[in-house]
């Protein structure tokens, strides 16, 4: 009988603090303001200060463009946050050209799209930057890590339609988690005004790249927090965390897709843009940039980069 005891309180002890662990992953990854810029930097773990000198010039440069912010009302009742760059020209000529941009895991729209606004509004293309819920100044409690993203995706569309006529040429561009974003979009009926989408470091879902990190960086098991993680997100943000999945989402695309993924990315690894590839039905092209971590494909190879954007959106 005591035997029984000792075991049944093992047994409690192990699941108190499995639930304190999952309690703990949860908060820090799903949830606005626990989930910090810092700690998603680290784990990225790109050396951002050798870019310092570029990345100052061209934020002056965007900075110093006329603009406006934009909000509109998600499907699920949030304020959607985001800033309009009409572009030199303000659509002047007949050629009507869009990008909207999604960024990263706990950044925002004014931070991630730095460097390439550069080639963006020197080619003519006005750009829109949106917040993703749950980041900037747009509102939400809950990451989406592209799954309700998705859906304001959509959103945001209808807006630059609306704003610039419907012969309006859209592009999407998303960086990490806004690459798996424009990815799950892709699987959703589009506007034909969407011509492209140009994905950068994209994950498959929160799911995978939660359970790659917990391997990799922190050498623990997925099981049982990561499934224990997906129960409580159902609940509270109201969808699971492999619910939209990149790799499923774009064998429904008919969008052309151009992939992107740097070959020394730790935090989202190759192998996810890989499977991605090859499950997309839609026209594809993909670029490897030898070298590169986490979002760092544009600067470390910036004329490769633009190359690559140049072909793609020539092809279109």
């Amino acid at each position: 009988m005591k035997g029984f005891k000792i075991g049944f309180a093992v047994l409690g002890a192990l699941a108190a603090g499995t639930a304190l662990e999952t309690a703990y992953f949860y908060r820090r990854t799903m949830k606005r303001g626990k989930a910090k810029v810092e700690r998603t930097m680290k784990m990225a773990g790109t050396d951002w200060s050798q870019y310092a000198p570029m990345l100052a010039e061209r934020k002056e440069y965007l900075y110093a463009q006329p603009n406006k912010e934009v909000y509109l009302l998600s499907f699920d009742g949030l304020m959607l946050h985001g800033t309009y760059f009409p572009g030199k020209n303000g659509f002047e000529t007949q050629d009507k050209k869009v990008v909207i941009c999604f960024h990263g895991y706990t950044s925002e729209g004014m931070k991630d799209y730095i460097g390439l606004s550069d080639y963006y509004l020197k080619r003519g293309y006005a750009m829109l930057l949106v917040d993703a819920r749950a980041h900037g100044k747009s509102e939400g409690t809950y990451i989406g890590f592209g799954c309700p993203d998705r859906k304001d995706a959509l959103k945001w569309i209808d807006w630059v339609i609306e704003e610039c006529g419907s012969d309006v040429k859209i592009l999407l561009h998303g960086t990490s988690m806004g690459g798996a974003t424009v990815l799950m979009t892709s699987g959703l009926e589009l506007p034909k005004q969407v011509k492209g989408i140009i994905s950068d470091c994209a994950f498959t879902s929160p799911k995978e790249v939660f359970t790659h990190v917990l391997h990799s960086m922190y050498h623990l098991p997925s099981f049982p927090v990561i499934w224990l993680a997906d129960r409580i997100n159902r609940i509270k943000a109201g969808y699971g965390m492999d619910e939209c999945n990149a790799a499923r989402e774009v064998k429904k695309a008919k969008t052309p897709i151009l992939f992107i993924h740097g070959s020394a990315d730790t935090f989202v690894p190759r192998r996810m843009c890989e499977e991605i590839f090859d499950n997309c039905a839609s026209p594809k092209q993909k670029l490897i940039i030898e070298g590169a971590a986490h979002a760092e494909s544009y600067y470390k190879e910036t004329k490769a980069y633009e190359a690559a954007l140049d072909d793609f959106i020539g092809r279109l």
